[in-house]
């Protein structure tokens, strides 16, 4: 240390003695100089004082800690470790903070405050959980959790010893330590072992804890709970040892005190039936439970904990007749203290009354004889070696035997009910390690002391033996770790006292001896104890007594009296009274009776468990043993147990005797840390290095103290040297250890005290610059103002002469300006009046002029038009003369000519002349003909060879030919051909006349069509004017309610919330549900869940999904529709809806089913023919007869004939569908008109369809009779060139050819026109396409303009952000593009594989049939008939494949699929494969593959998702897929709900036969058990980042200071410091982890909603943890975290801007930590501060803002504490009714999760299923 500091320099703060307080502060107002007998101090009321000074009576007084150390978590880090700086931190803990609890080292420090304090609810426990100790604020939780890490770390057993005085919290603390093992460490089965030792703390808080004038709760018993675990830290069973019941409670208890509560928890109890048959009444009415004067306890209520006590029991599986039989033996004590003894008349013997009905309830409750009972309870049996005689008993001899059965039955019960705790917690698995907890009474002292505390201090003497050496040791081993020089430290050995007590011919074993003696004596026994440790150290005999004893503890003297030592050393009870109980009729009363022997426990290195009660091994009293026998064994067992564990301890202190909350005695404080230890580790401690820094730590506070020089290296522990070397002279006062610097006492407040005058330096020199450049400032700012007043001066005065001037001048120009205007108007008056007088005179003379000329044109027109009429009248005399004789001549050649025509016509010349032009056309059309079919023939391969066989066939058949001819006459043939074109002309009308009909009928509908639609339009403008009035209503309304809507909008928004929490508790109950279905798979693992079969339903329709076998598509009703189809169409959308189109709709399906008829005709037809020319074979192939001709001509006309009717229909309809679009379009009111209309569209674009394919099929059918006829017809013709005879009749043979040519270039223009339908179809499809592209552009357009604006709007930084992302969307939208056409080109390339197969097929048949011809050339060729080939189908969308295949199918789709393995493809593709699997199932209506389906689904994902219930990756793929499966189910279930979005197209894909709701709302659960595990593994991933990242890293640099710490936090066990310590997260690095959750759920396709709501999650679960820990750790508490803070925060606000997720609500959920980052920011002063808190800390309850008060530390001195009364202030205010009860968030709270309905618009027809998932099997339909 530098010499020119001494630490007693004036106003240095010292602690000096006082009576009242222990410790007063003061402060030095002179320099002392050593060797002055006089210390001049100053109290806090500044009162003078001269405090005297002496080098061995009185030395200088201790050093007060500066006010930065007030308040630590941890004693050890006081830089002046002594006693009145350990109880003043304690005290200003325990009072301002209200925090109860303190670590000391290793010890923790537990102060009663007498209230219910929330700090120990579950969310603690979590908070506490996986922390290291010192990291949080003090707890008992984190004393558990280190015991619980330290066993799972190290294998090692541990222990937690709880001690203190009565009333001061033991019970309490080591029950909170049980409740945190048994949720860190739950059983992982269903035996529910925690439940069981949590449980058994109600049982024995009623039988063995009691009201004392200390406390309400006091425990009268030692305990020690071991809590045994498994190999993965399970609790697997539990087990007790007790220790020294206070038996005499029982039969006595002091003023205000009470007996055991099981005794007044009966009485409360006993008006209850089952409690009738004891007897009992109030407990005033019992002489062993009214003792106390006070049979009450405030705020207790004794039936309600009984009623507790019975569920405990029954729940540790004690039944019921147990039970009973255990409060009949409690009953029966009761009525056994109130029997009477009456004293006879000698006064050496007594008796009880006959009539005792106290008695009788007693033998009655214990099963046993009356007579023997009242008999024994006044005499005894002495026996001596030669007789056995029985003796009266004295009435006081005989009430101390009563008491004394009642108290060895209560003991007897009380070791059974432990024995049996203990069977119920026991367990048949190994026990891997255990934890146990000591529950002891701690160094009592009263006026009085007798045997019960001699037992208790000398279990107290022990246990601090085991305490010094455990802290002794560990204080080496952290010398020994860090490689500091180890000197030895002279501690308290507290040995001599021990052996005082227990050596040999120590305390209890002449005690022992004395309880042989058969008249020994208390006196006896204490003069024996003068005599014989009279030399020792620890023993002092009383001045004025002979009969007691003192014994000098650790903690104090404790004077003993040897009164009733010996009584109850030896627990006597006569044998008679044990023998009748042992014959009780009841079994456990007999059970609690009887003697077992005492088993010696095994040789083992592992400490047995057993209960510590007395078991006598004979029935000879005098061969049983003592009490303290009994207490020195089990203690002895207790020692062995703690030593081979690891020691945590807590020292539990009461504060004051008046069990007032927050109220500190420091009197009562200091004797207590006395007792306990505390301060003992105090001077363990400060006479070593107490304080402690790690390198890094001490640099950041302390490199202000450091030259710019000597901050050039980059080894902070080589800086870190150089500093101390300089700073402090003497080198023992610090150490360098390995990782930290150690520190002498006092060291680190004199840094402290540099560190301070350094800044205090720094800040006057900061006031200096600043106030000068405040002066500057002032002076720049007086210089420019008068400047300024200058300068407006000057410019006034130059303004004013300007003006002057500018008015001279002006009135100058004014003057000039008014003299030329006035002459100027007299000049312009006299001109005016000459012009005048002009223009009058020149008028006139013009006029005259006029009239001459008007007169003269008249007189012209009357001559024109005379001389014109005159004319005319000539010309039509000669023209109509010219008429006349032109009309009669040419009237003569017309009759002429006419007579000429009549005889031409009756010649057959003219008819021949008129034909012979158009045989000649004719014959070139037939070889034309014949020129293509050859070609046809060719390129179709449909030539056939002629069978060898057909020559003599066809001989016969010429032969029969020319029969025929010869008999026909050629006026026959013509006059039929004349009848049949007759016929099929009256055909030909009757069919336009029903052409007519039907378009009148057309018309018809047509106009009644539109009258409807007037009427609808005006029904539309009704309507709109009804709500233009009611919008007036509502405005007006509106206005005059605002109060209402407000009053609604808090309805609304109270609905919401009750909607929100039902949710939330269904899916808490899901969650629940998936729990037991976790475990119910955990326990049997080899069953399946296929008993799972939620039913489905079949829609209402009879209708089969295949309708046709035939090999060519066929209209089915499902496609079209028939009458019944559009009856119910009619029924579900309504007759105003549906009757726009029905009559049209009705009409082609009526022509469809002709067409259809037809198109069955002519295949039957056709099948005939075929039949025929195989049947015929080598007969005679005639040619067509004239019937046949006269058929297929009629045919053809029929089939023309319908066609151009179709055709028209087909405009009319366009027409009409155009007129109907184009009303419905204008009306945008008439949604539902528009969607009847879309809908009825949708309907007949299909029907059209079909009708489409139907003609191509007739039109094939048609080619194919055609070209066989031609090819008869080519058969005859050869046969006609053979046959020289046939040559003859050539001119009928030519008309029949002539004929058929005809009707061959019909059909060919049939043809063409359908070839040009079919292009005019192209063109069409092309215009819609191209019409649909310019919309596309358009909207392109449009978002392009918005992306520009939008871009304009941002910030350059911001600009290049949003480019790059836009930049990747656009990309990976080519990307998808791109795959769609190469799926698009691939499926081309296998079609035409496809064809070229067919191709290459028909090229070999082709070259295999002309090699054929050429080897036969002289026969006849026959045509080959060409198979129609089906035209394949478009795929539909529609996945097949076979039951045998389903397993593979879920092995390739679910069990080994990896989302990396279908990352390149569309997102959700397993989702949208399984539905098109499930569609095709349902196609074909087979409900078992529907069934079984979707259940394996759903049990493949389940088995999935917990073989990776860690991989997020793979949670939020299934997620997005199952969602994805759940909206496709939605989509396409036919429900007019979620069809509002879907295309035509897609409609049609929509479900037929099955109806899946409860699959759905299946699927939905299992999404929401999948959200709810996504979130438990991101949480998982990000809790270990939260703290490191929010709280602890340097977000801002060099922003946080470092406060002077080195306590038990930096020396915590569970740290490994070796290893580099904890690792460390920034606030990028939980941004990262939080962009890739992101980007993988994303890029996995998941729903943005849902993606919002999973962030929203993750923010909240941040904010909870983040203000969790704010709220338990004191140096995170400060103004520097609260800047770090709202930086945080706001980047992380910055990320949700970035990634579009602001409008998810997760930035709100951060609103409780920006306010608490505020609050640890703002002034903190005054009343208006206290208002400003309340009003902007609305996220936070009031008792979390004082929590955060309370907790707020200044990092130096500059700053100041929150004041007590300021916190006061904060806490008397309202309450808010919806503020919490618990401190700390609930991290385990999960908002409900709600999965909106998004429907895909993806086609299901364009999927394309990539090769690599294996699915080749799937066959696509």
């Amino acid at each position: 240390m530098t010499s020119d500091y001494y630490p007693y320099s004036k106003f240095t703060r010292v602690w000096i003695p006082d009576p009242d307080d222990v410790w007063k502060a003061a402060e030095i107002i002179r320099d002392y100089k050593e060797g002055e007998p006089v210390l001049h101090l100053k109290l806090e009321d500044e009162t003078p004082l001269d405090y005297p000074v002496g080098p061995q009576s009185n030395p200088l007084p201790f050093l007060r800690n500066p006010d930065i150390l007030v308040g630590e978590n941890d004693l050890t880090a006081l830089s002046y470790l002594h006693e009145p700086a350990v109880l003043h931190n304690l005290k200003v803990r325990f009072l301002e903070p209200n925090h109860i609890y303190t670590y000391c080292g290793i010890v923790l420090v537990a102060i009663n405050p007498y209230a219910q304090l929330h700090i120990y609810g579950e969310e603690v426990i979590r908070a506490y959980s996986g922390q290291n100790m010192g990291d949080m604020d003090p707890h008992i939780f984190a004393v558990a959790e280190e015991a619980y890490k330290q066993m799972a770390r190290d294998e090692r057993n541990q222990s937690i010893i709880v001690s203190g005085e009565s009333g001061a919290g033991k019970t309490v603390s080591a029950k909170y330590a049980m409740r945190f093992f048994a949720t860190v460490g739950g059983s992982a089965s269903d035996t529910n072992v925690e439940e069981k030792v949590l449980a058994s703390s109600p049982i024995m808080e009623a039988i063995g804890n009691a009201k004392t004038t200390r406390n309400d709760n006091s425990s009268r018993f030692g305990k020690y709970i071991q809590i045994g675990f498994s190999r993965q830290y399970h609790i697997i069973g539990a087990n007790m040892r007790t220790y020294l019941l206070e038996k005499s409670r029982v039969v006595f208890q002091a003023e205000e005190e009470r007996n055991y509560h099981i005794f007044y928890q009966l009485c409360a109890s006993a008006s209850f039936p089952e409690f009738k048959d004891l007897g009992l009444t109030s407990a005033e009415d019992f002489t062993f439970t009214s003792m106390g004067e006070n049979i009450f306890i405030e705020g207790v209520n004794d039936a309600e904990d009984l009623e507790k006590t019975r569920e405990a029991f029954t729940l540790l599986g004690i039944k019921d007749g147990s039970q009973s039989s255990i409060f009949k033996v409690v009953a029966a004590i009761l009525h056994l203290g109130n029997i009477a003894i009456c004293s006879d008349r000698d006064g050496e013997s007594c008796h009880v009354l006959r009539d005792d009905l106290h008695l009788k309830h007693f033998c009655r409750l214990l099963g046993v004889e009356l007579q023997q009972m009242e008999h024994w309870l006044c005499h005894r049996k002495l026996v001596t070696a030669s007789e056995t005689f029985v003796k009266n008993m004295s009435t006081k001899q005989a009430e101390n035997a009563r008491d004394a059965l009642a108290k060895h039955i209560y003991a007897r019960m009380f070791d059974w009910i432990v024995e049996h705790i203990n069977k119920a917690l026991h367990t048949s698995s190994k026990q891997h390690s255990f934890i146990g907890v000591l529950d002891i009474y701690g160094f009592e002292t009263f006026e009085v002391n007798s045997f019960e505390q001699f037992c208790i201090n000398y279990a107290n003497e022990k246990l601090q033996q085991q305490f010094n050496s455990h802290v002794f040791k560990l204080e080496q081993e952290e010398y020994m770790k860090e490689q500091i020089p180890w000197t030895l430290i002279d501690f308290y050995d507290n040995q001599p006292c021990i052996d005082l007590i227990e050596a040999r011919l120590g305390i209890l074993d002449l005690l022992d001896e004395e309880c042989k003696v058969p008249k020994g004596t208390d006196q006896n026994w204490a003069q024996k104890l003068y005599k014989q440790n009279s030399s020792s150290a620890h023993f002092q005999k009383p001045r004025m007594s002979n009969v007691s004893f003192i014994i000098i503890h650790f903690a104090d003297k404790v004077e003993y009296q040897c009164e009733g030592f010996l009584e109850k050393n030896r627990d006597t009870v006569y044998e008679e009274q044990i023998n009748i109980l042992k014959a009780s009729q009841f079994q456990l009363v007999s059970d609690l009776f009887h003697d077992k022997n005492d088993v010696a426990p095994p040789k083992s290195s592992r400490v047995n468990v057993r209960a510590a009660k007395s078991t006598p091994k004979a029935p000879n009293k005098e061969h049983r043993k003592t009490v303290g026998h009994q207490f020195r064994s089990s203690l002895q067992l207790l020692m062995e147990t703690l030593n081979a564990t690891t020691p945590h301890y807590v020292r539990c202190i009461k504060p004051n005797d008046f069990k007032e909350s927050f109220s500190f005695d420091s009197i009562r404080a200091v004797q207590q840390l006395r007792a306990c230890g505390v301060l003992e580790t105090i001077r363990i401690s400060a006479a070593g290095y107490p304080s402690r820094w790690t390198y890094p730590d001490f640099f950041n506070r302390y490199r202000v103290l450091l030259k710019k020089s000597d901050m050039t290296s980059a080894d902070k522990k080589l800086v870190c040297k150089i500093l101390l070397e300089t700073l402090i002279k003497e080198p023992d006062m610090f150490q360098f250890g390995k990782t930290k610097i150690f520190f002498r006492a006092g060291q680190v407040a004199y840094l402290e005290r540099l560190r301070a005058d350094r800044f205090r330096s720094a800040c006057i020199k900061i006031q200096k610059t600043v106030r000068g450049w405040l002066q500057r400032v002032r002076y720049r700012k007086i210089r420019k103002s008068a400047v300024t007043l200058q300068r407006y001066g000057r410019g006034f005065l130059a303004r004013r002469l300007a003006d002057f001037l500018r008015q001279t001048r002006a009135a100058l120009i004014c003057q000039k300006q008014y003299r030329m205007v006035r002459d100027r108007r007299a000049y312009l008056r006299v001109r005016r009046a000459v012009v005048t007088v002009q223009a009058f005179t020149r008028g006139m003379f013009t006029r005259r002029i006029y009239q001459e000329f008007l007169l003269h044109h008249k007189a012209m027109v009357i001559q024109k038009t005379v001389r014109g009429w005159l004319q005319r009248r000539k010309f039509r005399r000669a023209r109509d003369a010219a008429v006349t004789i032109q009309c009669g001549f040419r009237r003569v050649r017309a009759k002429r000519r006419v007579q000429e025509l009549k005889i031409e016509a009756r010649s057959n010349e003219r008819l021949k002349k008129l034909n012979t032009g158009m045989e000649n056309k004719i014959v070139q059309l037939q070889r034309k003909m014949d020129d293509q079919s050859k070609d046809l023939r060719t390129q179709n391969e449909q030539l056939v060879q002629v069978n060898s066989g057909l020559g003599s066939e066809v001989n016969k058949l010429q032969k029969q030919l020319e029969q025929v001819k010869s008999r026909q006459v050629g006026g026959a043939q013509v006059s039929s051909l004349q009848e049949e074109l007759d016929r099929l002309r009256e055909e030909l009308q009757e069919a336009s006349a029903q052409r007519k009909r039907m378009e009148e009928e057309h018309g018809n509908e047509k106009m009644g069509l539109q009258q409807r639609v007037e009427e609808l339009e005006r029904e539309n403008s009704l309507l709109k004017s009804e709500k233009e009035e009611m919008n007036q209503r509502i405005l007006q309304q509106s206005k005059s309610s605002g109060e209402d809507t407000s009053g609604a909008s808090q309805r609304e928004t109270s609905l919401q919330k009750e909607l929100d929490a039902e949710r939330q508790r269904y899916q808490n109950q899901l969650k629940e549900f998936s729990r037991l279905e976790q475990r119910y798979d955990n326990l049997k693992e080899e069953l399946s869940l296929s008993k799972f079969q939620p039913g489905h339903q079949r829609n209402p329709s009879n209708q089969s999904s295949l309708e046709s076998d035939s090999n060519y598509p066929s209209i089915s009703t499902s496609e079209v529709g028939d009458t019944e189809d559009s009856i119910q169409l009619v029924e579900e959308m309504g007759a105003e809806k549906a009757a726009m189109d029905i009559s049209l709709f009705m009409k082609l399906q009526k022509r469809v089913r002709e067409l259809e008829q037809e198109r069955k005709r002519l295949q039957v037809n056709l099948d005939k023919m075929e039949e025929l020319a195989k049947c015929r074979g080598s007969e005679s192939r005639s040619s067509v007869s004239e019937q046949e001709t006269a058929d297929l001509a009629y045919n053809n006309l029929k089939r023309q004939e319908l066609e151009s009717e179709n055709k028209k229909l087909k405009n009319d309809l366009n027409e009409m569908r155009k007129t109907i679009a184009e009303r419905a379009s204008k009306n945008d009111s008439s949604n539902e008109l528009q969607d009847g209309y879309n809908l009825l569209l949708s309907q007949l674009k299909s029907a059209n369809e079909e009708l489409d394919a139907r003609k191509e099929e007739v039109l094939i059918l048609r080619t194919q009779i055609v070209s066989a006829v031609q090819l008869r017809e080519n058969n005859d013709q050869i046969e006609s060139t053979k046959a020289p005879e046939v040559n003859s009749s050539k001119e009928p043979l030519d008309k029949e050819e002539a004929l058929k040519a005809y009707h061959g270039l019909s059909e060919s223009k049939k043809l063409l026109e359908a070839q040009l339908q079919t292009q005019t179809r192209q063109h069409k499809d092309e215009l819609e396409a191209l019409h649909t592209q310019i919309e596309l552009l358009r909207d392109d357009i449009e978002k392009k303009q918005e992306m520009l604006t939008y871009t304009a709007a941002l910030s350059p930084e911001a600009r290049v952000e949003y480019s790059v992302q836009q930049e990747i969307t656009r990309l990976t939208n080519d990307n998808l593009d791109l795959k769609e056409l190469v799926e698009k080109l691939e499926k081309n390339e296998r079609k035409l594989k496809k064809q070229l197969r067919i191709y290459m097929k028909k090229v070999q048949e082709l070259e295999a049939s002309q090699a054929a011809a050429q080897t036969s050339r002289s026969r006849p060729e026959l045509m080959r008939q060409v198979t129609v080939q089906r035209k394949e189908k478009d795929f539909e969308g529609m996945l097949e494949y076979y039951k045998e295949d389903e397993a593979l199918l879920f092995k390739a789709l679910i069990s080994d699929m990896r989302p990396n393995t279908v990352s390149a493809t569309v997102p959700c593709l397993p989702a949208y494969i399984l539905f098109m699997c499930i569609r095709h199932a349902d196609y074909i209506n087979d409900d078992q593959k529907v069934e079984s389906l979707l259940t394996s689904t759903i049990n493949a994902i389940k088995k999935v998702l917990k073989k990776n219930n860690e991989d997020f990756e793979m949670t939020s793929f299934w997620l997005a897929n199952t969602s994805r499966l759940l909206h496709c189910l939605k989509q396409y279930s036919g429900d007019e709900a979620f069809m509002t979005q879907n295309t035509s197209k897609q409609n049609e894909h929509c479900l037929k036969n099955f109806d899946l709701a409860e699959y759905r709302q299946v699927l939905s659960d299992l999404s929401i058990q999948i959200y709810q595990q996504l979130i438990k593994v991101a949480e998982a991933f990000i809790q270990p980042m939260i703290v490191s990242a929010m709280l602890e890293s340097e977000s801002i640099p060099s922003l946080a200071g470092v406060k002077p710490m080195g306590g038990y936090r930096n020396r915590s066990s569970s740290m490994d410091t070796d290893a580099g310590g904890p690792s460390s997260y920034t606030l990028q690095a939980l941004i990262r982890q939080l962009g890739q959750f992101h980007d993988t759920m994303q890029e996995h396709g998941l729903d943005p909603e849902i993606v919002g709501q999973v962030v929203r999650q993750l923010f909240h679960c941040i904010n909870n943890i983040t203000l969790n820990n704010l709220m338990l750790r004191k140096d995170v508490c400060s103004w520097s975290t609260g800047m770090q803070l709202r930086y945080n925060t706001s980047q992380m606000e910055e990320w949700l801007r970035g990634n579009n997720l602001f409008q998810s609500k997760a930035a709100a959920t951060l609103e409780p930590l920006i306010q608490a980052a505020q609050l640890l920011q703002v002034k903190k002063k005054t009343t208006q501060d206290a208002e400003a808190i309340c009003s902007l800390c609305t996220a936070l309850s009031t008792q979390q803002i004082v929590k955060i008060l309370n907790l707020y530390t200044p990092l130096n001195e500059f700053e100041e504490r929150v004041s007590v009364s300021f916190i006061r202030s904060i806490q008397n205010r309202p309450q808010q009714t919806s503020d919490p009860p618990q401190l700390l968030m609930d991290t385990k709270h999960m908002f409900p999760v709600l999965f909106p309905y998004t429907p895909s618009a993806l086609r299901l027809e364009t999927m394309h299923i990539p090769a690599s998932l294996g699915l080749d099997f799937l066959i696509r339909v």
